[in-house]
């Protein structure tokens, strides 16, 4: 997989949350986990865009680490949301796969990156 199809993957996860997102009761538990699951989503996305544009090994290795991290709380949200049984979304263990796929993609990356830093 090259670096765009990562960008373009984490962004597509990313929007599939918003949808699944959507689904979630009006509860007050359900809008604080969906705000840090969105954010987080989207942080993992942009830093992973940030890491394939940096100036140095360095900056590439902190940047991936960021959505390395954002990733794997992307992941233990959608498992909170499963546990709590938030949603019946169908999407849902789609979205926890990928979190999952996406967290150790990411890790497989920076133990790579930083073995050439």
């Amino acid at each position: 997989m090259t670096a765009a199809e990562l960008q373009q993957r984490i962004k597509e996860f990313a929007i599939n949350v918003v949808a699944l997102c959507e689904t979630l009761p009006p509860k007050k538990v359900a809008k604080i986990i969906e705000d840090q699951l969105i954010r987080s989503a989207f942080s993992a996305a942009a830093n992973y865009r940030a890491a394939c544009t940096a100036q140095s090994k360095n900056a590439f290795s902190a940047k991936l680490s960021i959505a390395l991290e954002e990733a794997d709380e992307a992941w233990f949200w959608l498992g909170v949301i499963k546990d709590l049984q938030l949603t019946n979304h169908t999407g849902l263990p789609v979205l926890i796969a990928e979190a999952g796929s996406i967290t150790k993609i990411l890790g497989a990356s920076r133990r790579t990156a930083r073995k050439s830093v």
